[in-house]
């Protein structure tokens, strides 16, 4: 089978968020193996850019009346006005495929060009939009009386659901990043759901980057990711308490930003906040940390978990989401209850032994998972599409 021409609809890009990282990390290989790839996103700017060879990324400026819906996430609500010159760099790029990332102005935009140029339409579901709009409703569903917050937020949940899968049962082929998102999208379309896991780059990410001092004898503790609702955040502070309870020291270094960051900074005077980091600085701070926590029950992968894995940093995650999938419970780190958080990292503090051979197998098991393996099997999904 000749290598399919695709053309790439990310929800994000340039953002600091799963999707936006998949995304740099997927035109990187296709840069790498020199395929024929189209990605059209939208940024700061707009033109059309030749990044090596056959690929190409079409940027689209957004409008003045987006809708923010995060500090470096927004809606544009006039994105239609780029219809022609996605529909003109489409007719001169000839894909073979759409593929989409979910139910942004891009994704509706590739969603419509699929079905009207008759090209198969792939669908890759990143994020849990349901549960994610279900928290950010708090505000208002919290006004309601209490006995009927929990039905509002179910229902929330299940008519978003309903509007997402719908535009994923358009599609020829559609992926997932772990086996329960997979058998859910099944359900909800009927169709076969392929496995798309997140890769994770070794090389930038790895012990070696450690700065702390040998004798640093305080556990440090970390998070990465969008200080907000939705990521559970509030159990860092939780965490805290209960470890000053125990009169076990340690110190926070918190990577992110988001709406809920002067809540965190009240909570937790003592914590570093490093704000947004990227390349090596990234690197560096997971590095430092001894423990990655990461709250959230709503992320459907955790790439911030195999991130800290490769520095050389177990990892406490919940049972819920994707981030279950990535640590092995009892040797990489520790899948527990919210209850539980504190008690994981009690257990590691007192036992530095136990926290060196997590160390050692968490980098071993991110030493496994490579980019090129994630999108050469995206690409053998491809191929079962174009082979109808």
């Amino acid at each position: 089978m000749r290598v399919p021409r695709v053309a790439y609809f990310p929800d994000s890009f340039h953002e600091v968020n799963g999707v936006a990282h998949t995304s740099r990390n997927f035109e990187a290989y296709a840069v790498r193996h020199g395929l024929p790839f189209l990605c059209v996103r939208a940024g700061d700017r707009a033109e059309l850019v030749v990044e090596s060879g056959e690929v190409r990324s079409l940027e689209l400026k957004r409008s003045r009346t987006s809708i923010r819906l995060e500090k470096d996430l927004e809606f544009d609500t006039i994105f239609w006005r780029h219809h022609d010159a996605i529909e003109w760099e489409l007719k001169r790029f000839k894909p073979d495929v759409i593929h989409i990332t979910g139910p942004s102005e891009l994704g509706v935009f590739g969603a419509t060009f699929a079905w009207k140029m008759g090209i198969p339409l792939a669908a890759s579901w990143h994020t849990n939009v349901h549960e994610y709009l279900a928290k950010r409703m708090r505000r208002l569903t919290g006004l309601l009386p209490a006995k009927h917050v929990l039905a509002a937020e179910h229902g929330i949940e299940v008519a978003t659901l309903d509007l997402a899968t719908r535009m994923y049962k358009l599609a020829k082929v559609v992926f997932a990043p772990n086996l329960e998102l997979c058998a859910m999208l099944e359900q909800e379309t009927g169709k076969h759901c392929h496995l798309m896991r997140r890769g994770v780059d070794t090389e930038l990410f790895t012990p070696a980057r450690r700065r702390r001092a040998a004798d640093d004898g305080v556990i440090t503790l970390g998070y990465v990711g969008r200080l907000s609702v939705e990521k559970n955040i509030a159990l860092l502070m939780v965490v805290a308490r209960e470890l000053r309870a125990m009169k076990i020291a340690v110190r926070f270094l918190i990577v992110g930003q988001g709406g809920d960051e002067a809540l965190l900074r009240e909570q937790l005077p003592e914590a570093v906040f490093a704000g947004v980091l990227r390349g090596e600085a990234l690197a560096a701070a997971y590095a430092d940390m001894d423990v990655f926590l990461f709250p959230s029950h709503t992320d459907t992968f955790g790439n911030v978990v195999l991130e800290a894995l490769a520095s050389g940093v177990p990892a406490v995650v919940t049972p819920d989401g994707g981030p279950k999938f990535i640590v092995r419970n009892g040797e990489t780190g520790f899948v527990v209850e919210d209850n539980a958080f504190a008690n994981s990292v009690a257990a590691l503090s007192r036992d530095r032994e136990q926290l060196e051979r997590m160390r050692v197998a968490a980098r071993e098991y991110a030493l496994g998972c490579s980019w090129d393996a994630v999108f050469g099997r995206v690409y053998e999904a491809y191929g079962t599409v174009l082979d109808q």
